[in-house]
């Protein structure tokens, strides 16, 4: 089992990672979740999630997909958009992700994936934020 804090770290490319060491069949636990960052501008990123959390099957609209307002779902839910969810290999390996909002069993992470911080004047906003901006109390 592998321990990888998330803290002020780029989402998408820490993701990337995680998932393909998903795919390997390692075990993965993320603390501090809240705490990576996106890098973009935060109104076109608030936008795009917006809009993806509003689209419905018209048909049957309860069969949508749902994208949650909670900082540990909603990183589970992205990196899940990087595995191959609908084949029981994607499955197994999303199974095998615990996300956690801060550190609640008092983890030490592991130094196993590549540090990708943000450098200075990029503009960014951390999930946190994200989340507050569509409706997030927490």
């Amino acid at each position: 089992m592998v321990v990888v804090d998330g803290k002020d770290m780029v989402f998408g490319r820490l993701a990337s990672q995680i998932a393909k060491s998903l795919l390997n069949g390692e075990e993965i636990q993320l603390i501090n979740a809240e705490q990576m960052v996106i890098c973009g501008s935060p109104k076109m990123i608030t936008e795009r999630l917006q809009v993806r959390r509003r689209l419905q099957n018209k048909g049957t609209p309860e069969y949508s997909p749902k994208w949650p307002k909670l900082p540990h779902m909603l990183v589970k839910r992205m990196i899940r958009g990087m595995l191959p969810f609908k084949t029981a290999r994607g499955r197994e390996a999303h199974r095998k992700l615990l996300v956690y909002t801060g550190n609640p069993k008092s983890l030490t992470p592991e130094d196993k994936f590549a540090k990708s911080t943000v450098r200075k004047g990029i503009r960014k906003i951390k999930i946190i934020d994200l989340c507050r901006l569509i409706g997030y109390n927490g």
